[in-house]
């Protein structure tokens, strides 16, 4: 196991990127992770200009991500990268991590993994011949309060799962500032650089990878209506979806970014024959559970009631907030753990981030999502 800092490449998240600067401060949260080079823009200028402000070497910046992967490749093992961090909008996602995978380097990206379900079942195969790491951040699955309740499903605390109800509404496209060329607003509301979906796409496949990573189930079908409320957007900003669950259990499941107000509201509830439980992700450090025979309890992070998979993700004492910034470590802590193994020749088996099976499955809920609400008949089959 190498006795050093990991040494990462970005590609994206330049200068006013809100994502690339979030994906730095959780790789550097734990002290694992130096970031040592990047294409951070398409724009060599810009991509050289945001390595100034992160005070990196000059010639470990480069102009794009082909010439990066190429000239990472090309140094010596005790200087080229160890992995890569993807932090581009959608459309770029599969051509730089088949470049990367392709050149030896594992890879972190942001989701949703590619622009279509084709894409990410063409780079699945890619990664599969690299052999090397691939992570997906997901991050809400990184919360400590997000593992217990997985584990209380797992042990059976619920009883057999009926019910999940995931919910992600936001409020910051009530206006067409795309049309003003807000920055975030202007890829994702393009179907070019976002894909076939906008709220869905973005926010919806994290209620979605929400309620899979706590319950373990998958999708037989769902019926999804989509609307663009925003008069001349041309992707969706509301969706709403019946889901019917392998095994016999329902979802329900709407994502909106025109509801005024909200922030960034993501929130679940999960329904058993014994017991149900609920998360809220700007309450992130609380679980609520319930039952039909005793008085609700509210589980906090951070206590030693916990389970061995919720403290492992801790890092502060109990009463000391942990949120959004530490989910996201605990993705590149856990995607650090499996590239050091990797490049020791070894493999735990044991580690907690979405792999790119997730996203290949994401991409599929997308494209089930978008067949169903462009169909008379709704009930749709999910897409393999």
């Amino acid at each position: 196991m190498p006795q050093r800092k990991l040494r990462m490449g970005m590609v994206g998240g330049g200068r006013d990127a809100f994502i690339g600067a979030v994906h730095r401060m959780a790789a550097a949260l734990d002290g694992q992770i130096d970031l040592v080079a990047g294409a951070f823009s398409s724009n060599p200028e810009k991509s050289r200009a945001s390595g100034e402000d992160l005070f990196l070497d000059p010639s470990r910046v480069y102009g794009s991500y082909e010439a990066m992967a190429a000239a990472e490749a090309a140094l010596p093992e005790d200087q080229r990268i160890d992995f890569v961090s993807i932090v581009t909008p959608n459309f770029m996602h599969a051509p730089v991590a088949a470049c990367f995978l392709k050149a030896g380097f594992h890879v972190v990206c942001d989701k949703p993994m590619t622009l279509t379900l084709e894409e990410a079942k063409a780079l699945q195969t890619v990664q599969a011949e690299s052999g090397k790491i691939f992570a997906l951040t997901h991050n809400y699955s990184g919360y400590p309060m997000v593992k217990e309740a997985r584990e209380i499903v797992r042990r059976g605390g619920l009883g057999r799962i009926l019910k999940v109800v995931s919910e992600y509404p936001q409020g910051w496209l009530s206006d067409k500032i795309e049309a003003e060329d807000q920055k975030q607003a202007a890829w994702r509301t393009d179907p070019q650089r976002a894909g076939a979906s906008c709220c869905v796409g973005d926010i919806g496949t994290h209620a979605e990878q929400l309620g899979r990573y706590i319950t373990g189930l998958k999708i037989e079908s769902l019926c999804a209506e989509f609307t663009s409320f925003v008069d001349g957007r041309l992707l969706e900003d509301d969706g709403n979806m019946l889901v019917r669950y392998k095994g016999g259990a329902k979802g329900v499941l709407y994502a909106s970014q025109i509801s005024a107000g909200e922030e960034n509201n993501l929130s679940i509830r999960i329904y058993g024959t014994e017991g149900s439980l609920e998360w809220h992700q700007e309450h992130p450090n609380e679980l609520i559970l319930k039952s039909n025979s005793a008085p609700a309890q509210v589980l906090r992070r951070g206590n030693d009631y916990l389970s061995e998979a919720a403290k492992r993700f801790t890092r502060i004492p109990a009463g000391h907030p942990e949120a959004f910034l530490e989910a996201f470590a605990n993705i590149y802590s856990e995607a650090v753990r499996a590239i050091r193994d990797a490049i020791d020749g070894t493999d735990a088996g044991d580690y907690d981030f979405p792999t790119i099976e997730d996203g290949v499955y994401g991409m599929a809920f997308i494209e089930t999502a978008v067949a169903s609400a462009a169909s008379d008949s709704k009930w749709t089959s999910f897409i393999q």
